[in-house]
């Protein structure tokens, strides 16, 4: 009887927890200043982070290439406008980073 009593209680959590996710994620692009550049909908100074999910969304090597972008900058893949490098993220900040953009759709 517990067990059946558990089950939607799981279920329920398992169904909340992806924005959950998503909303930490949102946290850590705000508190590592990523809003200085970037929006998640609209283009500011660099493109937006729907923009960049769309662009890398068939390549399998998507998260490690942007968790790289992310802490080593880069230029000419969006314009003449350079990233530059964010030294302040760490290598699983810049992951989640990634993955998190990465379901921006």
């Amino acid at each position: 009887m517990r067990i059946k009593a558990t089950l939607p209680a799981l279920l329920a959590l398992g169904t909340l927890m992806p924005a959950g996710l998503a909303w930490a994620d949102e946290d850590l692009y705000r508190s590592k200043n990523c809003m200085a550049c970037h929006r998640v909908d609209r283009n500011t100074l660099g493109p937006s982070f729907k923009n960049i999910a769309n662009r890398y969304a068939e390549d399998k090597a998507a998260e490690s290439k942007l968790a790289q972008r992310i802490q080593q900058g880069g230029a000419g893949v969006w314009g003449q406008v350079p990233m530059p490098a964010q030294p302040q993220v760490n290598d699983a900040e810049a992951l989640t980073l990634a993955r998190w953009i990465l379901t921006l759709k």
